[in-house]
C-alpha cells in the first residue's frame, strides 16, 4: 500500500512545468530547450524568453535587461558581484548558479566541486529545481564528486518531478527504461510529453515502434505535445525566431 501510495503521488504530481520555466514579462512557458530560446539575466537571475528581449531592443533598452532594467557587468567581477548579491538574498537560482560555476571554476574562482555540491544542495533546500535535477544527476552517474548512487539520483529526480521539472520527469522515464520498465517509463514520458519536452515524445515514438507503446499511447502524446508546444508561441517569439535573435545583454560575464 505504501508503495501505491508513492506512486499516486509521483504520478500524480508536478504535470505543469515549474515557475522558473515561464518568461517573467509575457508569461509564457519557454520552450524546451530553454537557452535556445531565452536568456538568462544574471542580474536578476531570470529566464528572459527571445520575444521579450527583441521588443526590449525595439524600445531602445539594447544591452540593457528588459525586466529589472540593470546594465550588464562590464566583466567577471561585476558579474560575479551580480551573483553575490543574489545569493546574499537567498536566491536559490542564483545559490544554483554560483553550484555550477564552482564546479568547474570560472569569474576567478578555483573549482570546487565538494562546496559546489553544498550549493546546490542548499539552493534545492530552498526550492530550485534545477539544483535537485543537478544533484540527480550526479548521484546517478557519480560525478560532480559524489559517490555513484543510483537510488539517491532517481530519489532526486522525484522531488524535481513532483514540482514541475520536465528534465527530471524525462531521467526517470528513461531509468525506467533502462531498468527494463516500459509500463513506468511510458507514464513518466507522458507526462514529460505533454509539457511540450520533444525528447520524451521520441522516446514513446521508439518504444510504439517496438511495439511496447500502443498507437493510442503515442497519438496521446502527440497531440500533448502539440498543444504544449502552441501554448509557448507569440508572435514576439516567432519574429526573434526569424531573424534569429539571441540577446546577450545581461549573462553573467
Amino acid at each position: 500500500r505504501a508503495a501505491e501510495l508513492k506512486d499516486e503521488k509521483l504520478y500524480g504530481q508536478g504535470h505543469e512545468r515549474a515557475e522558473g520555466d515561464f518568461c517573467p514579462i509575457c508569461l509564457l512557458a519557454i520552450p524546451f530547450r530553454m537557452n535556445m530560446h531565452s536568456e538568462f539575466r544574471a542580474c536578476c537571475m531570470k529566464k528572459v524568453c527571445n520575444g521579450c528581449g527583441l521588443a526590449g531592443e525595439k524600445r531602445g533598452l539594447s544591452r540593457i535587461c528588459p525586466l529589472c532594467r540593470s546594465p550588464p557587468p562590464k566583466n567577471e567581477a561585476e558579474g560575479l558581484d551580480m551573483v553575490m548579491k543574489r545569493v546574499a538574498a537567498k536566491d536559490p537560482e542564483a545559490i544554483c548558479h554560483l553550484g555550477t560555476i564552482y564546479n568547474s571554476g570560472g569569474y576567478g574562482l578555483e573549482k570546487d566541486q565538494s562546496h559546489a555540491i553544498k550549493l546546490l544542495y542548499e539552493a534545492a533546500e530552498l526550492g530550485s529545481t534545477e539544483a535537485l535535477t543537478k544533484i540527480g544527476v550526479s548521484y546517478y552517474r557519480g560525478s560532480r564528486g559524489v559517490p555513484h548512487d543510483k537510488a539517491k539520483g532517481i530519489h532526486c529526480w522525484e522531488s524535481a518531478a513532483m514540482l514541475g521539472c520536465a528534465d527530471s520527469r524525462h531521467f526517470l522515464g528513461i531509468a525506467e527504461l533502462e531498468k527494463m520498465n516500459p509500463y513506468r517509463a511510458m507514464r513518466h514520458l507522458l507526462i514529460a510529453a505533454k509539457m511540450g519536452y520533444e525528447e520524451s515524445l521520441d522516446a514513446i515514438k521508439d518504444l510504439f515502434s517496438d511495439g511496447l507503446a500502443t498507437k493510442a499511447q503515442y497519438a496521446e502524446a502527440l497531440k500533448g505535445y502539440q498543444d504544449a508546444v502552441e501554448e509557448t508561441k507569440s508572435p514576439e517569439r516567432e519574429e526573434a525566431a526569424n531573424i534569429g535573435f539571441s540577446s546577450t545583454s545581461n549573462l553573467v560575464y
